[in-house]
């Protein structure tokens, strides 16, 4: 079964400096039949404005990732990391024990185009740390790649939950298909473009629900990131 999540459904906010969407509720936004996906709570679609962002807040007991579609984000945080995350870098914060960071378009003139997802870990309290690595599109286009996992495989960041990440830039309708271990789930989000999902259209924006389907084939011109949840 496969149940589309539309973007226009969304919770939605413009703040001026911060125009986001919401896939599950967040915040200001509740929807009580919308507050997570297994083990995946968060899906924020977020256009931040140059010169803005997130000041210094705190976080603890989450895995936090970050996911540039265009522009650069700065982050700083508590555990002394500063970095720059641009498209084709994937970046993993876990908050663990408790973590503060700070999150800012450093650009005088560009908006940033990002998705932060937030996990629930494995357990409460591990120790905080941070990872960003380079996902070339070389690497992405035509197939699903591997960007995050619990073992750190196939050179992924490493998450502290059962979850594998994948990301995949399809063009000219080619198919790419993926395989689902029993009592495995999915969660398909569609950051650009259109695809289609076991013959169901999805947009920009849009999520899906998969559950008991043992393999799916993804099709259309478009970028996504697929979600295989315990």
């Amino acid at each position: 079964m496969i149940t589309v999540r539309k973007a226009e459904d969304r919770g939605h906010f413009n703040h001026g400096w911060l125009d986001t969407y919401h896939t599950f509720s967040f915040a200001d936004y509740y929807d009580p039949n919308f507050m997570g996906f297994r083990d995946l709570r968060v899906i924020n679609e977020d256009r931040v404005q140059p010169g803005r962002g997130f000041g210094t807040h705190g976080h603890r007991d989450m895995e936090i990732i970050t996911y540039i579609l265009e522009g650069e984000l700065a982050h700083r945080d508590s555990m002394g990391t500063g970095s720059v995350i641009r498209p084709g870098e994937v970046q993993r914060m876990s908050a663990g024990t408790g973590v503060m960071h700070s999150e800012m378009n450093p650009s005088p003139e560009k908006p940033v185009h990002l998705l932060q997802i937030w996990i629930l870990p494995e357990r409460e309290g591990i120790k905080p740390g941070y990872e960003q690595k380079t996902f070339p599109e070389t690497e992405r286009q035509g197939r699903l790649r591997l960007v995050a996992s619990p073992d750190a495989r196939e050179g992924s960041l490493e998450i502290h939950q059962d979850v594998d990440l994948f990301a995949s830039t399809l063009r000219d309708g080619k198919a790419v298909t993926h395989e689902f271990r029993p009592n495995r789930y999915g969660w398909l989000q569609v950051a650009r473009g259109s695809v289609d999902v076991n013959g169901k259209k999805l947009n920009a924006g849009d999520g899906a629900a998969i559950e008991g389907e043992r393999s799916i084939a993804l099709r259309g011109n478009g970028e996504v990131l697929l979600f295989d949840l315990k």
